[in-house]
């Protein structure tokens, strides 16, 4: 679902885009996702909202050389599963405006978070892809809902937390959707 007033083939990068919480999909399942491209030949997001609960030193000893063994570990999405992905943000408290550093190399984002301390540094396993017109074709049968970037959201809930959060402020109809439990039987 798109926000009224735009078109399809409206440019949704730099937003977020929702699983709607009719999708099932278990790699989707109430994901959130930071769109990078949406372009012709295709369309890339993150998924922010699924944490590995892993530390990347965790996986992998070599970003202890940067100083980044800490870095949380999200997962990414099911491309390239096996490749991870540096991303680092900001929320100006003073005017809200988000400020986001995507496809970090480990030395860029070492040198970032030296400039900026407050920068929040996240790694990604694998992500999110679409081939061409392939999202346009789920955007328009509904599977995903794209919401303007809510930075100070985004760095401050997690998981479900975040997707319902996001949710609610688009539509109360899909935020009351997004409360109810997995299985309804077992209400």
């Amino acid at each position: 679902m798109l926000p009224q007033g735009s078109d399809e083939s409206a440019n949704i990068a730099g937003s977020l885009m929702l699983a709607h919480p009719q999708l099932k999909d278990p790699n989707f399942l109430r994901s959130v996702i930071l769109m990078t491209a949406h372009e012709e030949e295709g369309s890339l997001g993150v998924v922010v909202n699924k944490s590995s609960g892993l530390k990347l030193g965790e996986v992998d000893r070599g970003f202890a050389d940067f100083g980044l063994e800490q870095v949380p570990l999200y997962i990414g999405g099911p491309v390239s599963s096996d490749q991870v992905l540096l991303a680092a943000w900001k929320v100006d408290p003073a005017f809200g405006e988000f400020q986001l550093f995507f496809g970090l190399d480990p030395a860029a984002a070492k040198a970032k978070l030296e400039e900026d301390p407050l920068l929040d540094l996240r790694a990604f396993r694998g992500y999110a892809g679409w081939g061409q017109g392939q999202l346009d074709s789920e955007l328009s049968d509904n599977a995903w809902i794209v919401s303007e970037m809510d930075g100070p959201a985004l760095a401050k809930l997690e998981g479900d937390a975040l997707w319902r959060h996001v949710m609610i402020k688009i539509n109360l109809e899909l935020g009351l959707m997004s409360l109810a439990p997995d299985s309804p039987e077992e209400n």
